[in-house]
């Protein structure tokens, strides 16, 4: 909600002195409360969409054991939280990873960040819209096909691209409305299903099912199954994309992106364990003949009607989730623009006179994947194969930044922003980078040899040529030279205030 009163104001005139400091003005209302704020990275991360949009995948590939990957993960991914709470706290930029890698490391490092995680962006909202396609095929009676789905996915690109242009006040609003339906119906749907509806013993989350004997072993397929945790825990940095939306952002974001692990990743994984444990034949789950696990639990346990109920908070949670997504990609095409790092900036960094939001980049937000979505029709298996892309961009991005802060503390970089690790921050850093550079390695690593080649590939090529293309492109053409604006001064600079 907008804050009102002269604290509120005097508030603001410190952001804004902040901002200065930082090399920036303030262009945007800052009116988003820290639950709001959390609220736009939890409906991001969104566990509802997470677990539902993989739950077949993950239990058909490494069967119920596979649940303990989701906290193998969130682990890694609160360290790399940690970090980027230090970072957001002493840098508090619109744009997020690409502003904070500029100051850590440089204007070309920034580039290719920004540019990784940009398209990864565009891919996650194009493969969450389409991913939601199944789902609101049942619930209004249709049956699923290619066809409907990538009309409900045009479709919901086309709603959340005239919500977010309604300004952030509307966005913040309709994000906490998501976050409580979202929440409500993950601990009402799970609570009952654990309750009423447990089908299996707490001991099959440790049955294998007989998966990769004679083929290598387990691990094989639990490391497979874990793209699901790795997907899921992601979604707290878009908390530091509305950093000038946002009052007294060096406290507030830091609480903000942790509350996203703690609160976005218990729900995660309360939802996960009442689906496993409700599962009425896991065995045909694996072997390919229940192919919407999620489905047949919630009409064994609601009915028709009231799977479908359950389905409508499933479609306000992909909402939620596209409208978060796309928010946080319009502001890191923002802070691109606004650093003529990209073509077009001046239409992309204009901002709204009436709703205070950069419009045209929100409008490129939903224009870019819906054109994914579109050629995703003639890829198999495209949900999956986007989610894929969109998980690794995000991943290499993320790991940019631990990288380039852990190069800042080499070149004497000492936080100074309200939140900040101490004695810790070393070791943090470091073990960060090693989770993330394994959990890349992982995510890329070809697994179905018998598939058809973009299948088994797919990933990594897609992955190589976003980011060769990204690279040749700034070689080329040096966007980084356009401007003044600050860079490499992480280690120069305090710009802390009280």
């Amino acid at each position: 909600m907008a804050s009102a009163g002269p604290y509120a104001a005097e508030s603001n005139a410190e952001d804004a002195a902040q901002l200065a400091v930082l090399g920036y003005k303030t262009q945007f209302d800052r009116n988003m409360s820290l639950w709001e704020n959390f609220a736009l990275g939890f409906t991001y991360l969104s566990p509802v969409v997470g677990v539902y949009t993989l739950f077949a995948f993950c239990l058909a590939t490494g069967g119920p054991p596979m649940v303990w990957s989701y906290i193998l993960v969130g682990f890694g991914q609160f360290l790399v939280c940690l970090v980027f709470c230090e970072v957001v706290s002493q840098f508090p930029i619109a744009g997020g990873v690409y502003p904070w890698a500029r100051r850590l490391v440089g204007k070309r490092w920034a580039w290719m960040v920004g540019w990784g995680y940009a398209w990864a962006l565009f891919a996650s909202i194009a493969g969450i819209a389409a991913g939601c396609g199944p789902y609101l095929a049942q619930l209004i009676g249709l049956e699923p096909s290619p066809h409907v789905n990538i009309t409900v996915a045009l479709s919901l690109i086309a709603v959340t691209t005239m919500i977010n242009v309604m300004g952030t006040h509307f966005l913040a609003t309709v994000a906490m409305i998501g976050f409580i339906c979202e929440l409500a119906g993950a601990l009402v749907v799970g609570g009952y299903l654990l309750i009423f509806e447990r089908v299996q013993s707490f001991s099959v989350l440790f049955d294998t099912f007989s998966i990769g004997e004679g083929a290598g072993g387990y691990l094989p397929a639990f490391l497979a199954a874990a793209l699901g945790a790795f997907f899921q825990y992601y979604g707290f940095e878009a908390c530091g994309d509305m950093a000038e939306e946002t009052p007294n952002p060096s406290r507030q974001i830091p609480r903000a992106m942790r509350m996203t692990i703690y609160i976005g990743g218990g729900a995660a994984l309360f939802i996960l364990f009442a689906l496993v444990l409700s599962v009425p034949d896991i065995g045909k789950v694996i072997r390919g003949e229940d192919t919407d696990p999620v489905m047949t639990v919630l009409t064994n346990a609601f009915g028709p009607f009231g799977a479908r109920m359950v389905l409508l908070v499933v479609m306000v949670s992909f909402l939620s989730c596209l409208l978060s997504l796309q928010a946080a990609a319009s502001r890191l095409l923002f802070a691109y623009a606004r650093d003529e790092m990209i073509v077009f900036s001046g239409a992309l960094r204009r901002i709204s006179v009436n709703h205070h939001v950069p419009v045209v980049a929100l409008v490129v937000a939903g224009v870019l994947p819906a054109a994914i979505v579109c050629a995703g029709a003639f890829v198999q298996d495209i949900v999956t194969t986007i989610i894929s892309f969109g998980a690794i961009g995000i991943y290499f991005a993320f790991q940019m930044i631990v990288a380039a802060a852990l190069i800042a503390r080499i070149r004497g970089w000492k936080p100074s922003g309200y939140f900040t690790m101490g004695r810790f921050a070393w070791v943090v850093n470091i073990a960060a980078l090693v989770y993330g550079v394994g959990a890349i390695a992982n995510m890329v690593w070809p697994r179905t040899p018998d598939a058809v080649w973009y299948v088994n590939y797919g990933m990594l090529l897609t992955t190589v040529i976003v980011f060769t293309t990204g690279l040749l492109y700034m070689l080329i053409a040096k966007p980084y030279d356009r401007s003044d604006a600050p860079a490499s001064d992480a280690w120069l600079i305090s710009p802390r205030h009280a």
